[in-house]
């Protein structure tokens, strides 16, 4: 019986999904079974080459959680998640094959290591289709071709704010999935993976429970799933925050300073469009504001550095950057370890690292100061900072993170040059009275 294999990566929902959308298509014409795979990969576990995993359990806490809930939320309409370990350059091919070659959607990420993956899957004999999905806009409304993004954010929105592009409306969830493969077909593919065990249990890291979190995901409200990111943004809105949201976008505590949308964006828990299409009826019903404007304009931040990822691709990645090859000042081991776990003696910044040990969270704005630090204080690699940051950040996607972090050390497409926060400064302009510092003094 013929079928289809939606392979999920960073796009774990159910609305305005159109790599499932695609799937569905294909598997209806087919007439067959379509099967929802994630593969959890050992290679997140491995020491990076700055002596840490590159997933904390943070991270992996908030990863179940979405998983959780979309395996519910796919069991409930018939269907399921089948969830495999190992390499999934070498688990799909294994599972496809078992099943009889069936074709493989996925969302297409334009950063290389995922791009190396599905490469190889193809070499390995997979029919890949890949589907961009992950941006507020499409590539076909863009008035330049997604390979000749404007190299600054500025010219960029300029452009199309100019052309009056507009974000697609978000798809609906399917009310119904075809089901999955025959039992006996299934299980036959389960054993044909690669150090497949039915047993084996998913890694589950532990939830921060730290009760100073800005991003208090040990509540029911903010947990990692489609469903719980659902309802914030409805909660957001009703609530009225996006008319405050420009004002209040640089506090450093609390939950309703920004929109947090950001943790469940990274793991497509929730849809760019889907947000957006929020606030527009929010701005019908009540007004737009400056303030409404600016979640439009962070939004499209979150689309140039995915734009960008495929205009340059590896290049960003590079030591050096988009600029020319060039010695990086030696790596301080040392002092890059004082920065990790908040014992820099530079007590604003000291605050920030302890908070984003402690819950995986942190500010826009003590993101930027704490990585200014780093590169123009301490003269640590810029590249070791963007590995912490992806390690420990809830909300970790490889297009914001490198992009931010290039930005920031003046390696990125930005003609300015580099960026230094001076903490001092930074410090009686954001927590003039010491509260931040004085809530983080010491570690959890």
């Amino acid at each position: 019986m013929p079928g289809v294999v939606l392979w999920l990566r960073n796009d774990l929902r159910l609305h305005d999904q159109l790599a499932l959308q695609a799937a569905l298509r294909q598997a209806r014409q087919l007439g067959g079974w379509l099967l929802p795979v994630f593969v959890h990969d050992p290679a997140q576990h491995v020491p990076t080459r700055w002596g840490f995993a590159r997933t904390s359990p943070h991270r992996q806490a908030w990863l179940h959680s979405a998983l959780d809930d979309l395996a519910a939320q796919l069991s409930a309409l018939g269907s399921g998640l089948l969830q495999c370990h190992g390499d999934p350059a070498t688990v799909l091919p294994a599972l496809v094959r078992a099943l009889g070659q069936p074709p493989l959607v996925c969302e297409d990420i334009a950063a290389p290591e995922e791009q190396a993956t599905v490469q190889a899957l193809r070499r390995a004999g997979v029919q890949v289709q890949a589907v961009w999905q992950s941006t507020l806009l499409a590539p076909e409304s863009l008035p330049f071709s997604p390979e000749h993004v404007p190299d600054t954010f500025t010219v960029f929105r300029q452009q199309l704010e100019r052309a009056r592009v507009q974000a697609p409306a978000p798809l609906p969830a399917p009310r119904q999935l075809p089901p999955l493969p025959p039992a006996e077909a299934l299980a036959q593919a389960r054993s044909a993976v690669p150090g497949h065990r039915p047993d084996a249990a998913v890694p589950t890291g532990h939830w921060p429970s730290d009760v100073r979190s800005a991003f208090p995901c040990q509540q029911p409200a903010f947990h990692g799933g489609e469903r719980a990111a659902l309802a914030h943004l409805q909660r957001y809105c009703e609530r009225r925050l996006p008319h405050s949201y420009k004002t209040t976008r640089n506090g450093l505590m609390g939950a309703d300073y920004s929109s947090k949308w950001s943790p469940w964006l990274a793991t497509g828990a929730l849809s760019a469009r889907q947000a957006w299409a929020a606030i527009q009826t929010f701005e019908d019903e009540h007004g737009a504001n400056d303030s409404t404007y600016w979640l439009w304009f962070e939004l499209l931040w979150r689309d140039h550095f995915r734009w960008l990822h495929r205009k340059y691709g590896a290049r960003l990645y590079h030591a050096s950057g988009l600029l020319e090859p060039q010695p990086l000042p030696p790596h301080k081991p040392g002092a890059f370890a004082r920065w990790c776990a908040g014992r820099t003696g530079q007590p604003f910044i000291d605050a920030a690292m302890r908070e984003l040990a402690a819950t995986g969270y942190l500010s826009n704005r003590m993101r930027q100061n704490v990585a200014s630090y780093l590169i123009h204080d301490l003269r640590c690699d810029w590249r070791a900072g963007a590995a912490w940051f992806e390690a420990q950040l809830l909300d970790y996607d490889p297009y914001s993170n490198q992009g931010n972090w290039l930005y920031l050390s003046g390696r990125g497409t930005d003609p300015r040059g580099s960026r230094r926060f001076n903490p001092d400064k930074q410090a009686h302009d954001y927590d003039p009275d010491g509260a931040y510092r004085r809530l983080w003094a010491s570690a959890p």
